[in-house]
């Protein structure tokens, strides 16, 4: 280097601290002076006052080793000179240590080695209670506590607690409703990375897996295997204290929660609890009456989604859901459910009282009535009550002869509403 000429700093360029005087370290207290333990450490940048020895500052740790090398971006100082150079890289974005399989680098040799065991297997961390192997010792450390039954990560909303922060992360915003992953092209916005990778597949104009029975296209496997339920009425997740079957694996971990009573969401008007705070939204509307889900093509509205969806089949006479035995077509795939139980002779509902067996669990409810005497359906007019419904309807129009209006059909309280509240005027024939 030729005299008079600045020196650059490199990322290989280390900066060696000169040793401070006694007078220099005069004006600074001893480690017997500030307590047992401490130790003095110097923390310098090239060129800095601390390089020319004007200045020093003592911070307390576990080594007696000074930390003479210190970094000229940042100040962060090292006691070895082989740390530094690991630091550097921080900064300039080095990586050379390079894996030979997929070309993945990396700034430590040690990453690169916890990286190869992704491609040979290699697990050298044993669980000592049940054996199971893992790549990483923290990864051991969360999985020990599964045994342990250790959750050290408590939500302060809720009585719940975790056992990985990135879990309590997560449930975290069920209370406050953040949703950081948000879709580029819909701007869906998603609580968690995996929810939006899956939602982003529903964009991708290449659907390779298609349905054999309806033609419809999916992005993966996945979620053609899910979708092939809907048509053969599958449902392998069962729960293992009621018997209840479904669909999906998200929705039978959500039931299991309400035996583990992990119900942190109540309702304010009837006391009733859910282990999600999107299902608590959807009850409320059971005591509020809203109905956000309006059809375009006519004025009924709906307080899920899904029963939008189903009912605008109504309109366009889609029946997605074909029986695998015969030709038959149903709107909804509970309808298939049932509807196959006519080819197999499955009858899952039965009668406590007498043993009789039935295929829908709508028909043991009423079966149920006989021995219980109940009569749900009262009469408005005359307050007379039935088992049934449609033995109440049938009744109804004893009452209703005028103005040609005739009871309800599946709810439909159009005219009915009026005949139902007015009482008939002398003019008027009975």
């Amino acid at each position: 280097m030729a005299q008079g000429t600045p020196r650059q700093d490199t990322p290989e360029t280390l900066t060696l601290a000169r040793p401070a005087s006694p007078q220099q370290l005069g004006a600074v207290s001893t480690p017997q002076q500030e307590g047992a333990g401490g130790d003095m450490e110097l923390l310098l940048d090239s060129g800095g006052p601390a390089a020319q020895g004007e200045e020093c500052r003592r911070q307390p740790g576990p080594s007696a080793r000074p930390r003479r090398y210190g970094c000229s971006v940042c100040g962060k100082a090292f006691s070895q000179s082989s740390t530094l150079i690991v630091h550097r890289r921080s900064h300039s974005g080095e990586r050379p240590y390079a894996c030979e399989e997929c070309g993945r680098a990396f700034a430590q040799s040690s990453g690169l080695a916890k990286h190869r065991r992704v491609h040979t297997g290699e697990r050298p961390h044993p669980c000592p209670e049940c054996g199971r192997r893992f790549g990483k010792r923290s990864n051991l450390a969360v999985h020990r506590r599964a045994h342990t039954g250790e959750r050290p990560f408590p939500c302060p909303a809720c009585p719940k607690a975790f056992a990985r922060r990135a879990d309590l992360a997560v449930h975290t915003r069920t209370h406050t409703g953040e949703r950081p992953y948000r879709c580029a092209d819909c701007g869906k916005g998603f609580s968690t990375g995996s929810n939006l990778a899956q939602h982003r597949r529903t964009h991708q104009p290449d659907r390779p897996y298609r349905c054999t029975q309806c033609g419809k296209g999916f992005p993966g496997s996945s979620e053609l295997l899910r979708h092939w339920r809907s048509h053969t009425g599958e449902r392998p997740y069962r729960c293992g204290i009621c018997g209840l079957a479904f669909t999906h694996s998200t929705v039978h971990r959500r039931h299991q929660r309400g035996h583990l009573a992990e119900s942190p969401y109540r309702c304010g008007d009837c006391g009733r609890s859910f282990a999600q705070r999107s299902d608590l939204v959807v009850h409320s509307r059971t005591h509020t009456g809203e109905r956000p889900y309006h059809c375009p093509d006519c004025p009924k509205a709906f307080a899920q989604s899904s029963h939008l969806a189903t009912h605008r089949r109504s309109h366009t006479g889609e029946r997605p859901y074909r029986c695998p035995d015969c030709p038959k077509s149903f709107a909804q795939s509970s309808a298939l459910t049932v509807h196959r139980r006519t080819h197999t002779g499955e009858q899952p509902y039965t009668c406590a009282e007498c043993g009789r067996r039935f295929h829908r669990s709508s028909n043991l409810i009423r079966h149920q009535r006989t021995h219980t005497a109940e009569r749900p359906f009262a009469c408005p007019q005359c307050g007379r009550r039935f088992h049934r419904r449609s033995n109440m309807v049938v009744h109804q129009r004893t009452h209703t002869r005028a103005k040609g209006c005739r009871p309800p059909a599946s709810g439909d309280n159009t005219c009915w509403g009026t005949l139902e509240t007015e009482t008939p005027t002398a003019t008027e024939p009975r």
